[in-house]
């Protein structure tokens, strides 16, 4: 490969990082505001203008409490865990397409980092390996109560991971392909597959609030019940490695549904990353809204939803969108 293209890759790579770690500290505030606004109470307005700078309060904060490791504990699982969910998030933007393919100054530069023909598998692959990072925290953390959260973790991805699976085969039938940027480019027409998968959709989401350890399905880490689940040993910055962590993961899945249902970076007059935040920032906010909404959902409930309903549900979906499809190649 050029020196020339390797440097390009170099520095997408490192501008595509640096915007979703800051949209992951301004998603921070946003959350805690919708959220006081939900709640009729103000949320964050102490540090800075109008709270804008409370992340910054936040990480200066976990920075300077007390790191320690339990004696209990395996050290190196317990201190390599945290980074496992991150680095996965962090891999999983290079498979997102932001937009095409553009020249500028004489430059060609694509908008995604690399298109694979298994894009869609390699992203449930990278959102599944995030879990083994809460799941190793909890084991090695020497606490029954963090073993706990680690084993419904386990547990609720091995459930919503294949009602997830499930839901984009309709999309896959349909688009012909695994590619994430053909399935975006499918859908350039206006036509998002949101139109003739809405079922897929929400049991899309309903899942990606499993995938990404969210209430109502934040069930890994009830405080109720496991005092603080997977996370209950980890202080300082391993702490906020798992936060940033859940965060990142959040404006991952929204941009994978966004590609797989709203059209990805599809739109009119305006360039195609605006287009994607747009559509991500809504999504966010569903996550956002259901949050503020929703109560945390007893154990055994769960686990049947994802069983006896997502899954018949999403297997119904793809029957049905299988007879269409074959009738229309068909003819």
């Amino acid at each position: 490969m050029p020196q020339e293209a390797v440097l390009t890759m170099i520095i997408q790579a490192i501008v595509v990082v640096a915007v979703v770690f800051s949209c992951f500290a301004g998603l921070t505030v946003i959350e805690r505001k919708l959220i006081g606004r939900f709640q009729a109470r103000r949320g964050p307005n102490r540090a800075g203008p109008f709270g804008l700078l409370q992340p910054l309060a936040d990480i200066g904060k976990l920075t300077f409490k007390e790191d320690f490791v339990p004696a209990g504990a395996n050290r190196w699982v317990f201190r390599l865990a945290p980074m496992v969910p991150l680095i996965a998030a962090v891999a999983a933007l290079s498979l997102i397409p932001f937009g095409g393919v553009h020249d500028w100054f004489g430059h060609t530069i694509t908008f995604y980092g690399t298109d694979l023909n298994v894009g869609v598998l390699v992203m449930l692959a990278l959102s599944s390996l995030g879990f083994y990072g809460l799941m190793l925290g909890g084991w090695a953390s020497g606490n029954k109560y963090s073993l706990l959260g680690a084993a419904r973790n386990a547990a609720q991805l091995v459930s919503y991971e294949v009602a997830m699976g499930l839901s984009i085969v309709g999309v896959v039938m349909i688009s012909q392909s695994l590619s994430l940027v053909e399935i975006a480019n499918d859908q350039a027409s206006g036509l998002w597959y949101i139109l003739v998968q809405p079922v897929a959709f929400v049991v899309f989401m309903i899942a990606a609030f499993a995938e990404t350890n969210r209430t109502p399905f934040d069930l890994g880490e009830a405080e109720s019940e496991l005092i603080a689940g997977y996370n209950l040993e980890y202080g300082s910055v391993k702490f906020a490695m798992f936060l940033a962590a859940e965060y990142v993961a959040m404006i991952i899945i929204s941009a994978f549904a966004a590609t797989l249902f709203l059209g990805g970076p599809n739109g009119p007059w305006l360039p195609g990353f605006i287009w994607l935040g747009i559509k991500v920032g809504a999504l966010l906010f569903i996550f956002i809204w259901v949050r503020a909404t929703l109560p945390r959902f007893r154990y055994d409930r769960l686990m049947k939803f994802g069983w006896k309903v997502l899954i018949p549900v999403s297997m119904a979906n793809i029957i049905i969108t299988a007879v269409v499809v074959g009738t229309v190649f068909a003819d």
